[in-house]
């Protein structure tokens, strides 16, 4: 047993000690190393503070000297990640530099949990590039989701809306180009400038809002082009990072169910072999009409994809 004076020995001992900075030998090996997406964007890591250790580090200064071994690191970040203990993830922080047409990057601004520095076409020329489509990249709007897309145009016709797109963005830059030269101020001169055109930022996230935004990101439903910078940042550099954190935030997360209390009852009447029962819930939570047929319904749409994943089959189908 430890008395007073061996503890508060320790604790100046732990305080006062030297500390190396917490580094990560993989995600060393690629600062500044540029990941290509799209045609033109990349997204490159700048600097990083905090490693797995560092959310371990802080979750258990709360604890007390004497108490370092009760869990493993592993079990520990896990155990956080599962039950929102949210705060030790904020200890960590990474400096990306991307690259990114400027409508994505309308997305990525959304998520203001960050420091951000934006390259300045008021102050500097503005990119020579724009992102181009393929023609068979051209997506149709989705009918039973407004901001969403389903399928792809034909390659005929997307041949078609792709050269309109590539004369569109030389007459734009020329036009820009042009008003530069007759020296209009840079920052009227970009105004027709196309929302394909790239634009770059420094963008510093600390690990909790970062898996907040690729939460949301990654997601099936999250338009492609962000989706695809998300799942580099994912799985290619978080992965480096703190691969703990990330695995444990695909287990519980990423690859995870959850089920909404709605959903909930109704899962309880079908898995006890109640369908009728589960009908007049679904009936009585509006994803169904009075007579049983299907109405136009986001949440029974969502609990239909929740069934499906698990082989149940759906009541009101049969």
């Amino acid at each position: 047993m430890h008395n007073s004076t061996d503890l508060n020995a320790e604790h100046v001992k732990q305080v006062t000690q030297k500390l190396n900075r917490l580094c990560v030998e993989e995600l060393d090996e690629i600062l500044g190393v540029p990941f290509k997406v799209l045609d033109d964007g990349f997204i490159r890591v700048i600097d990083y503070m905090g490693t797995d250790e560092s959310i371990v580090q802080a979750a258990r200064v709360s604890y007390g000297a004497g108490t370092k071994k009760i869990h493993e690191d592993k079990g520990l970040i896990r155990y956080l990640m599962r039950h929102y203990h949210t705060t030790p993830f904020e200890m960590c922080e990474i400096k990306l530099h991307v690259r990114v047409p400027m409508d994505t990057w309308r997305q990525w601004i959304r998520h203001r949990m960050a420091n951000v520095n934006e390259y300045s076409t008021r102050y500097s020329i503005a990119i020579d590039n724009a992102q181009s489509t393929n023609p068979g990249e051209w997506r149709l709007q989705s009918t039973g989701n407004r901001q969403g897309s389903a399928g792809y145009m034909d390659e005929k016709t997307g041949s078609y809306f792709s050269q309109k797109e590539k004369d569109f963005q030389k007459l734009a830059r020329e036009i820009y180009e042009e008003r530069i030269a007759k020296g209009i101020a840079r920052e009227q001169a970009r105004k027709d400038l196309p929302l394909a055109t790239y634009t770059e930022a420094y963008w510093k996230v600390d690990l909790h809002n970062l898996l907040n935004f690729l939460r949301l990101r990654m997601d099936e439903h999250a338009q492609e082009e962000i989706r695809m910078y998300a799942n580099i940042i994912g799985n290619e550099i978080l992965a480096k990072w703190c691969p703990i954190a990330w695995q444990a935030f695909k287990d519980y997360h990423i690859n995870a169910t959850s089920f909404t209390h709605l959903e909930y009852q109704i899962m309880q009447e079908i898995l006890t072999g109640n369908n009728d029962k589960a009908i007049e819930l679904a009936k009585s939570f509006g994803f169904l009409k009075e007579d049983g047929s299907l109405k136009q319904s986001r949440e029974r749409t969502e609990l239909e994809e929740k069934l499906k994943k698990l082989s149940i089959k759906i009541p009101w189908e049969s």
